[in-house]
Parts: structure tokens; C-alpha cells; sequence
């Protein structure tokens, strides 16, 4: 990875449909050149994929929760995992340190879908008890890199 690849990923990561002209111009190359090195940066995996950043105030889902997950005795991530994809509020999941086995991210459209979201969440089998903080405001919410 050297500074052209950083500045290709940085114009991918404004606007993931740039055209090759415009890559190439944030990188000081070609829009063949530009094509190329971008191939190679989706070929060796620095670049997974390009997706499109949904709005989801626009669309209605306004409610916002963290949930620490305490689990059964010692599931794997992957059980872990499995008893929380079949919940689609679940944006995001983690395992992480400390007292929690894990923390979710749900997205909910108001409080009572957020209650039956968390809910859903609580009838995995391997999921113990939870414990929820929803979200006021998003202060930095940055695209990822």
C-alpha cells in the first residue's frame, strides 16, 4: 500500500461510484492507470466491495440501541453468532472483553419495535440476559475504512 493506493481508497470511500477519470485524477494517474490499480486493490482483498450508504433516518429507522449480550456458559462466537443473525434490527455484533459477552448494534424504527427487537435477542438459546443504552445522538459517524 503506498500514498497512490491510500488516495485511490480515499476517493472510493467519498463516493464508491467515482469514474475511473476521477480516481485517476485524486490519485495523479490515468483513468487506465487508475483502473488497474484499483483492480488490484479489489484482487488482493484491500477493497471487499462496493456497497451503497443507506440514510435509515430518511427511511423511518430512527431508534438506535447498544446491547451488551450475557450469554449460557461458554458459546462460541460462532453459536453466538448464529442465535443473532435470524434478528435483521442486528446491524452489527461483537465479542468483545469485560463483563458482556458481546455488544450488538440494533436499528429499530420507534421504541416499541427497539423492545421487540431486544426481545428477539433474548430467545436465543445461548443468550443469558442483555443490557441496553439507546442512542440520543450520533456525535461522529465516519464511513469506514
Amino acid at each position: 500500500m503506498d500514498a497512490i493506493d491510500e488516495a485511490i481508497i480515499r476517493c472510493m470511500l467519498r463516493n464508491a461510484r467515482s469514474t475511473y477519470a476521477e480516481i485517476g485524477e485524486a490519485a495523479g494517474l490515468s483513468p487506465s492507470a487508475a483502473k488497474r490499480r484499483l483492480d488490484r486493490l479489489v484482487a488482493t482483498g484491500a477493497i471487499r466491495g462496493f456497497t451503497a450508504l443507506i440514510d435509515t433516518q430518511t427511511l423511518g429507522w430512527r431508534t438506535e440501541a447498544f446491547v451488551e449480550v450475557y450469554c449460557k456458559g461458554n458459546p462460541s462466537p460462532d453459536e453466538l453468532g448464529r442465535g443473532l443473525e435470524g434478528v435483521p434490527e442486528v446491524i452489527e455484533a461483537c465479542t468483545v472483553s469485560g463483563a458482556a459477552d458481546a455488544m450488538v448494534r440494533i436499528l429499530a424504527t420507534d421504541i416499541p419495535h427497539l423492545e421487540q427487537a431486544i426481545q428477539r435477542v433474548r430467545e436465543a438459546p445461548v443468550i443469558d440476559r442483555t443490557e441496553s443504552v439507546i442512542v440520543l445522538s450520533r456525535l461522529i459517524d465516519r464511513p469506514r475504512v
